[in-house]
């Protein structure tokens, strides 16, 4: 074959390639909710999957991907003083991250086990919710997350308006996570600290609706600096046109059914701060009542050389 041949050949193949390339990256056709969605419009309308594991999963990049796939898929791509009172009955995710088991619709299977004989029950958030056991544990339902406060600390202590703060996280939270403005219940400023709480009951949650799960997930990920959306879709609550800076995220969940986790199920490590504790206790008591006897032999000894001195002095 000659030399000229071969190269118009390989002109076509890096046009049809560059062609293919536009078309599943056009502006019509993108993954804006996950930086490593793909999509691909050449069948007339955008098609987007999402790698996870070996897997390509179908998604729906038009809103936020669900919290039990982002999960899962970043554990198989890794390896192995608060001013505000924490809300009554809220769970925080203390387990850590692991490799969920998701429905088919990218929710949380009720019950979780991680790949071992040990299970546990979660709730939509995907954190657990109940003590551990071992693969006979039940989880008949999977328990709604129906509020998440999300707590942030602001970067400065410059004084703001608390309205245009109040009113810049409530449209970046609409605009960047699609959550509808009636599930921001609150937005609480307290020192440094700033709170979001949203609010999403099972009965007007609509399907076409963002999990409120989902928006505590993303939202966390951004204040870390390890956002899921695209570079050039940069985190930003704007206020004065600038951008306020927030560190330090913690997320809260609060179930519409109490956890049911007990003191029967502690890790060792728990179980050794509760005895130190315990043992520090017992100590300064012990402390405490052999100062308050000596104190009181003292006073007995004096009260006794002041009698006798006395007795001195009058005969």
């Amino acid at each position: 074959m000659k030399l000229s041949t071969v190269l118009r050949l390989g002109a076509v193949v890096v046009c049809c390639v560059l062609i293919s390339y536009t078309q599943s990256q056009s502006p019509g056709c993108k993954c804006t909710t996950h930086w490593q969605g793909k999509c691909d419009s050449s069948s007339g309308s955008c098609a987007c999957t999402l790698a996870v594991g070996p897997d390509n999963i179908n998604v729906n990049c038009d809103k936020l991907i669900s919290k039990c796939l982002l999960m899962k898929k970043e554990s198989l791509g890794t390896k192995a003083g608060r001013r505000r009172e924490r809300p009554p009955g809220a769970l925080i995710d203390n387990d850590g991250l692991y490799n969920p088991d998701c429905e088919t619709d990218g929710t949380f299977k009720a019950r979780q086990c991680n790949g071992t004989d040990t299970c546990w029950c979660v709730n939509s958030a995907g954190v657990r919710r109940t003590d551990k056991g071992d693969k006979n544990w039940k989880c008949p339902e999977l328990v709604r997350t129906n509020m998440v406060t999300i707590e942030m600390k602001r970067n400065d202590t410059d004084a703001v308006d608390e309205v245009a703060l109040k009113n810049a996280l409530t449209t970046t939270i609409k605009n960047r996570y699609g959550l509808n403005e009636k599930y921001i219940s609150k937005i609480e400023l307290d020192g440094p600290y700033i709170y979001v709480d949203l609010k999403q009951n099972s009965t007007e949650k609509t399907a076409s609706d963002v999990d409120i799960t989902d928006v505590g997930y993303y939202m966390e990920k951004d204040i870390k600096g390890d956002p899921i959306h695209h570079a050039d879709q940069k985190f930003e609550i704007l206020l004065n046109n600038k951008n306020f800076g927030v560190k330090e995220p913690l997320i809260y969940y609060v179930d519409e059914k109490p956890h049911e986790i007990t003191m029967k199920h502690l890790t060792a490590g728990v179980i050794a701060v509760i005895v130190v504790l315990v043992v520090a206790i017992v100590a300064g008591i012990i402390v405490l009542i052999i100062t308050r006897r000596k104190k009181g032999k003292y006073q007995k000894a004096e009260m006794k050389e002041m009698n006798e001195m006395q007795k001195e002095l009058t005969s």
